[in-house]
Protein backbone atom coordinates (compact mmCIF):
# COMPACT_ATOMS: atom_id res chain seq x y z
CA UNK A 1 0.00 0.00 0.00
CA UNK A 2 2.68 2.22 0.12
CA UNK A 3 3.71 2.24 -3.64
CA UNK A 4 1.30 5.06 -4.61
CA UNK A 5 2.88 7.10 -1.44
CA UNK A 6 6.17 6.36 -3.00
CA UNK A 7 5.18 7.31 -6.44
CA UNK A 8 3.09 10.55 -5.46
CA UNK A 9 6.50 12.04 -3.31
CA UNK A 10 8.52 10.46 -6.98
CA UNK A 11 6.42 13.41 -8.85
CA UNK A 12 6.04 16.05 -6.36
CA UNK A 13 10.12 15.61 -6.35
CA UNK A 14 10.05 15.71 -10.54
CA UNK A 15 7.86 18.62 -10.95
CA UNK A 16 10.05 20.71 -8.30
CA UNK A 17 13.10 19.75 -9.86
CA UNK A 18 12.07 19.65 -13.61
CA UNK A 19 10.38 23.11 -13.45
CA UNK A 20 12.02 24.44 -10.55
CA UNK A 21 15.65 24.06 -11.01
CA UNK A 22 15.91 23.37 -14.84
CA UNK A 23 14.70 27.33 -15.74
CA UNK A 24 18.26 27.88 -17.13
CA UNK A 25 18.24 31.35 -16.37
CA UNK A 26 19.96 33.72 -13.71
CA UNK A 27 18.40 36.12 -11.63
CA UNK A 28 19.16 40.02 -12.35
CA UNK A 29 20.09 40.04 -8.08
CA UNK A 30 22.65 37.27 -8.60
CA UNK A 31 23.65 38.60 -12.03
CA UNK A 32 24.57 41.94 -10.50
CA UNK A 33 26.66 40.79 -7.67
CA UNK A 34 28.45 38.60 -9.99
CA UNK A 35 29.34 41.48 -12.36
CA UNK A 36 29.97 44.00 -9.47
CA UNK A 37 32.18 41.43 -7.93
CA UNK A 38 34.60 42.39 -10.87
CA UNK A 39 33.67 46.08 -10.72
CA UNK A 40 31.45 46.05 -14.12
CA UNK A 41 28.03 47.70 -13.76
CA UNK A 42 25.00 45.75 -15.93
CA UNK A 43 21.16 47.49 -16.49
CA UNK A 44 18.35 44.80 -16.44
CA UNK A 45 15.26 45.69 -18.14
CA UNK A 46 11.53 44.14 -18.58
CA UNK A 47 9.29 46.05 -20.55
CA UNK A 48 6.62 45.28 -22.61
CA UNK A 49 7.31 44.60 -26.04
CA UNK A 50 3.98 43.26 -28.28
CA UNK A 51 2.49 42.12 -25.69
CA UNK A 52 4.41 39.83 -23.40
CA UNK A 53 7.50 41.00 -21.04
CA UNK A 54 10.67 40.84 -22.82
CA UNK A 55 14.15 40.91 -20.62
CA UNK A 56 17.11 42.04 -21.48
CA UNK A 57 20.77 43.31 -19.69
CA UNK A 58 22.98 45.84 -20.90
CA UNK A 59 25.93 47.82 -20.49
CA UNK A 60 28.33 50.37 -22.29
CA UNK A 61 27.02 53.71 -22.61
CA UNK A 62 23.69 54.25 -24.31
CA UNK A 63 25.43 57.10 -26.83
CA UNK A 64 27.73 54.69 -28.15
CA UNK A 65 27.11 51.68 -31.21
CA UNK A 66 25.25 48.65 -29.88
CA UNK A 67 25.78 45.00 -30.10
CA UNK A 68 22.44 42.74 -29.75
CA UNK A 69 23.60 39.23 -28.66
CA UNK A 70 20.73 36.52 -29.48
CA UNK A 71 21.07 32.74 -27.55
CA UNK A 72 20.41 29.49 -28.92
CA UNK A 73 18.05 26.99 -27.60
CA UNK A 74 17.67 26.53 -24.87
CA UNK A 75 19.43 28.73 -23.09
CA UNK A 76 19.12 32.77 -21.98
CA UNK A 77 20.84 36.18 -21.94
CA UNK A 78 23.91 34.76 -19.27
CA UNK A 79 25.19 32.85 -22.56
CA UNK A 80 26.86 36.26 -23.52
CA UNK A 81 28.57 36.92 -19.75
CA UNK A 82 31.55 36.42 -21.02
CA UNK A 83 31.18 39.25 -24.06
CA UNK A 84 29.64 41.92 -21.56
CA UNK A 85 32.33 41.37 -19.19
CA UNK A 86 34.80 42.22 -21.74
CA UNK A 87 36.57 45.61 -21.20
CA UNK A 88 37.20 46.38 -24.86
CA UNK A 89 33.66 45.61 -26.01
CA UNK A 90 31.92 47.53 -23.28
CA UNK A 91 34.01 50.59 -23.93
CA UNK A 92 33.33 50.37 -27.43
CA UNK A 93 29.83 49.84 -27.60
CA UNK A 94 26.09 49.42 -26.01
CA UNK A 95 25.95 45.79 -25.18
CA UNK A 96 22.51 44.32 -24.73
CA UNK A 97 22.16 40.53 -24.14
CA UNK A 98 18.42 39.17 -24.87
CA UNK A 99 15.97 36.46 -23.59
CA UNK A 100 14.31 35.31 -26.77
CA UNK A 101 10.47 34.48 -26.03
CA UNK A 102 9.80 31.80 -24.45
CA UNK A 103 13.16 31.61 -22.49
CA UNK A 104 14.63 32.97 -19.43
CA UNK A 105 12.36 35.62 -18.16
CA UNK A 106 10.35 36.70 -21.69
CA UNK A 107 7.43 35.28 -21.54
CA UNK A 108 9.11 31.72 -20.02
CA UNK A 109 7.75 28.26 -21.31
CA UNK A 110 5.66 29.58 -24.12
CA UNK A 111 7.10 28.65 -27.40
CA UNK A 112 6.84 30.90 -30.57
CA UNK A 113 8.10 29.90 -33.93
CA UNK A 114 10.70 31.83 -35.67
CA UNK A 115 8.56 34.27 -37.49
CA UNK A 116 6.66 34.70 -34.50
CA UNK A 117 9.78 35.67 -32.32
CA UNK A 118 11.33 37.82 -35.09
CA UNK A 119 8.83 40.37 -35.14
CA UNK A 120 8.54 40.28 -30.92
CA UNK A 121 12.22 41.09 -30.99
CA UNK A 122 11.86 43.90 -33.74
CA UNK A 123 10.01 45.59 -32.10
CA UNK A 124 11.87 44.93 -29.29
CA UNK A 125 14.95 46.47 -31.37
CA UNK A 126 12.86 49.60 -32.82
CA UNK A 127 12.33 50.73 -28.73
CA UNK A 128 16.24 50.71 -28.28
CA UNK A 129 17.80 52.05 -31.35
CA UNK A 130 19.87 54.99 -30.93
CA UNK A 131 20.66 56.50 -34.30
CA UNK A 132 23.86 54.62 -34.20
CA UNK A 133 25.32 51.63 -35.47
CA UNK A 134 23.47 47.98 -34.60
CA UNK A 135 25.02 45.09 -34.90
CA UNK A 136 23.52 41.43 -33.99
CA UNK A 137 25.18 38.14 -33.16
CA UNK A 138 23.49 34.86 -33.03
CA UNK A 139 24.86 31.75 -31.62
CA UNK A 140 22.61 28.40 -33.09
CA UNK A 141 19.04 28.84 -32.95
CA UNK A 142 19.70 32.80 -33.21
CA UNK A 143 21.85 32.49 -36.53
CA UNK A 144 18.92 31.45 -38.60
CA UNK A 145 16.77 34.25 -36.29
CA UNK A 146 19.58 37.45 -36.22
CA UNK A 147 19.24 36.67 -40.70
CA UNK A 148 15.40 37.02 -40.41
CA UNK A 149 15.71 40.07 -38.57
CA UNK A 150 18.03 41.44 -41.45
CA UNK A 151 15.22 41.02 -43.59
CA UNK A 152 13.48 43.56 -41.84
CA UNK A 153 13.51 46.74 -44.30
CA UNK A 154 11.97 48.73 -41.14
CA UNK A 155 15.19 48.01 -39.06
CA UNK A 156 19.08 49.82 -39.87
CA UNK A 157 21.04 47.19 -38.98
CA UNK A 158 24.71 47.48 -39.82
CA UNK A 159 26.33 44.11 -39.50
CA UNK A 160 25.28 40.57 -38.68
CA UNK A 161 27.54 37.94 -36.80
CA UNK A 162 26.26 34.51 -37.28
CA UNK A 163 28.30 31.88 -35.04
CA UNK A 164 27.52 27.98 -36.16
CA UNK A 165 23.82 28.96 -37.14
CA UNK A 166 21.24 26.56 -37.79
CA UNK A 167 19.96 28.06 -41.69
CA UNK A 168 19.92 25.12 -44.35
CA UNK A 169 16.45 23.07 -44.03
CA UNK A 170 18.14 20.84 -46.05
CA UNK A 171 20.96 19.67 -43.74
CA UNK A 172 18.23 19.26 -40.64
CA UNK A 173 17.81 16.03 -38.97
CA UNK A 174 14.55 14.44 -38.84
CA UNK A 175 14.67 14.27 -35.30
CA UNK A 176 11.27 12.27 -34.90
CA UNK A 177 12.29 11.54 -31.55
CA UNK A 178 10.73 15.27 -30.20
CA UNK A 179 7.29 14.58 -31.15
CA UNK A 180 6.21 12.46 -28.18
CA UNK A 181 7.76 15.45 -26.19
CA UNK A 182 5.75 17.95 -27.77
CA UNK A 183 2.40 15.93 -27.72
CA UNK A 184 3.38 15.24 -24.08
CA UNK A 185 4.72 18.52 -22.52
CA UNK A 186 4.09 18.20 -18.84
CA UNK A 187 7.01 15.47 -18.62
CA UNK A 188 9.39 17.82 -19.94
CA UNK A 189 11.10 20.85 -17.79
CA UNK A 190 9.61 23.86 -19.54
CA UNK A 191 12.61 25.12 -20.95
CA UNK A 192 13.41 22.16 -22.57
CA UNK A 193 9.90 21.95 -23.91
CA UNK A 194 10.28 25.01 -25.47
CA UNK A 195 13.28 24.50 -27.14
CA UNK A 196 11.82 21.18 -27.96
CA UNK A 197 9.02 22.96 -29.94
CA UNK A 198 10.43 25.65 -31.19
CA UNK A 199 13.27 23.15 -32.58
CA UNK A 200 10.42 20.61 -34.55
CA UNK A 201 9.14 24.53 -35.69
CA UNK A 202 12.38 25.15 -37.06
CA UNK A 203 12.56 22.56 -39.84
CA UNK A 204 10.11 24.31 -41.85
CA UNK A 205 10.57 27.67 -40.67
CA UNK A 206 13.72 27.52 -42.19
CA UNK A 207 12.57 26.91 -46.01
CA UNK A 208 10.53 30.82 -45.96
CA UNK A 209 14.08 31.94 -44.64
CA UNK A 210 15.78 30.28 -47.39
CA UNK A 211 14.16 32.46 -50.02
CA UNK A 212 14.54 35.70 -48.28
CA UNK A 213 18.48 35.36 -48.00
CA UNK A 214 18.92 36.92 -50.74
CA UNK A 215 16.96 40.35 -48.96
CA UNK A 216 20.05 40.78 -46.80
CA UNK A 217 21.73 44.08 -47.42
CA UNK A 218 24.01 44.31 -44.67
CA UNK A 219 27.37 43.30 -43.58
CA UNK A 220 27.33 39.21 -42.72
CA UNK A 221 30.02 37.33 -40.75
CA UNK A 222 29.51 33.61 -40.51
CA UNK A 223 31.77 31.47 -38.08
CA UNK A 224 31.63 27.98 -37.51
CA UNK A 225 34.03 24.95 -36.81
CA UNK A 226 34.52 22.11 -38.55
CA UNK A 227 33.81 19.83 -36.38
CA UNK A 228 30.44 20.79 -35.31
CA UNK A 229 28.20 17.79 -34.52
CA UNK A 230 24.99 19.53 -33.60
CA UNK A 231 24.39 22.40 -36.69
CA UNK A 232 26.62 20.77 -39.68
CA UNK A 233 29.48 23.01 -41.29
CA UNK A 234 28.12 22.88 -44.13
CA UNK A 235 25.47 25.47 -43.05
CA UNK A 236 28.19 28.32 -43.49
CA UNK A 237 28.60 27.50 -47.15
CA UNK A 238 24.90 26.98 -47.74
CA UNK A 239 24.10 30.92 -46.08
CA UNK A 240 26.76 32.60 -48.45
CA UNK A 241 26.23 31.14 -51.16
CA UNK A 242 22.28 32.18 -50.51
CA UNK A 243 23.18 35.52 -49.60
CA UNK A 244 23.40 37.40 -52.88
CA UNK A 245 23.41 41.13 -52.14
CA UNK A 246 24.96 41.17 -48.83
CA UNK A 247 26.90 44.54 -48.39
CA UNK A 248 30.06 41.88 -47.37
CA UNK A 249 29.91 38.59 -46.54
CA UNK A 250 32.73 36.96 -44.46
CA UNK A 251 33.32 33.17 -43.79
CA UNK A 252 36.01 32.07 -40.88
CA UNK A 253 36.34 27.99 -40.49
CA UNK A 254 37.86 27.01 -36.92
CA UNK A 255 39.23 24.24 -36.98
CA UNK A 256 38.78 21.50 -34.64
CA UNK A 257 35.70 23.35 -32.95
CA UNK A 258 32.36 22.26 -31.85
CA UNK A 259 29.25 23.86 -31.69
CA UNK A 260 30.12 25.42 -28.88
CA UNK A 261 32.56 28.43 -30.16
CA UNK A 262 31.19 31.39 -28.41
CA UNK A 263 32.73 30.03 -25.14
CA UNK A 264 35.53 27.10 -26.59
CA UNK A 265 37.18 30.17 -28.80
CA UNK A 266 35.84 33.19 -27.19
CA UNK A 267 38.95 35.34 -28.93
CA UNK A 268 38.21 34.11 -32.03
CA UNK A 269 34.91 35.00 -32.09
CA UNK A 270 35.60 38.18 -30.55
CA UNK A 271 38.19 38.94 -33.26
CA UNK A 272 35.25 38.55 -35.65
CA UNK A 273 33.35 40.39 -34.20
CA UNK A 274 35.52 43.40 -34.22
CA UNK A 275 36.27 42.55 -37.66
CA UNK A 276 32.70 42.93 -38.27
CA UNK A 277 32.52 46.55 -36.39
CA UNK A 278 35.36 47.92 -37.86
CA UNK A 279 37.05 48.40 -34.80
CA UNK A 280 40.40 46.91 -35.34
Amino acid sequence: MRLPYIFSVFLILYFVFTQGCMRMRISDLEAKKEFMAKGISITTSMVNISGISFHSVSNGSDSLPTLLFVHGSPGSWDAFKGFLKDSTLYSNFRLIAIDRPGFGYTAFGKPFNLIAQTEIISDFIKSVQNDKPLYLIGHSYGGPLVLQLACDTSLSIAGVLVLAGSVSPYLEKPEKWRIPFIWAPAFVPRALNVSNQELWWLKQDLYPLEKNLCNVKTKVSLVHGNLDRLVPYENMQFSFDRLTHAKTKDTLTIVGADHFIPWTHYPIVKEALLKLTSIN
